[in-house]
């Protein structure tokens, strides 16, 4: 690669006919431009997982003509898709094709979204539990015994 941005093409033979896909949704942390400047990190903590969102493609954005916004199963924005996927993204949908996404999950300052494209829901991978972690807390108390008067 050059460094150069693919067009809607060239991305789409390099990705494939991927029908399913996890993507990021990306500025969760910035303020809606909305009259009450709704707050995209608290709607995301409000989501369930499963539940549906929608994709608009916003082609008269001032920072990317490519964008994609993400909106929550209430009608608020919760980001953008990432500028990597966005441009295949929203010529898939601007070209007609059927798409449904959900909420997957929020990691960060990165939210998660599933896409399924060609008709049916989107089916959500497992959720892989994190093993415990030992707390280490530098306390280490001293021995009981006789010789503390006990």
């Amino acid at each position: 690669m050059n460094g150069r941005a693919l067009d809607v093409g060239q991305a789409h033979d390099q990705l494939g006919d991927m029908d399913e896909m996890t993507l990021a949704v990306v500025g969760i942390d910035f303020p809606n431009e909305d009259k009450a400047r709704s707050n995209r990190r608290f709607e995301l903590l409000a989501s369930v997982r499963g539940e549906p969102v929608s994709l608009r493609p916003e082609p008269r954005n001032r920072h990317d003509p490519n964008a994609v916004a993400v909106f929550s199963a209430r009608d608020v924005q919760v980001g953008y898709l990432s500028a990597e996927r966005a441009p295949l993204i929203g010529g898939r949908i601007r070209r007609g094709e059927e798409v449904q996404a959900v909420f997957q999950g929020i990691a960060g300052a990165v939210a998660y979204i599933r896409v399924r494209f060609g008709g049916g829901a989107p089916t959500l991978p497992p959720v892989v539990e994190a093993p415990p972690q030992p707390i280490e807390d530098d306390f280490y108390p001293d021995p009981d015994g006789p010789e503390w008067g006990a």
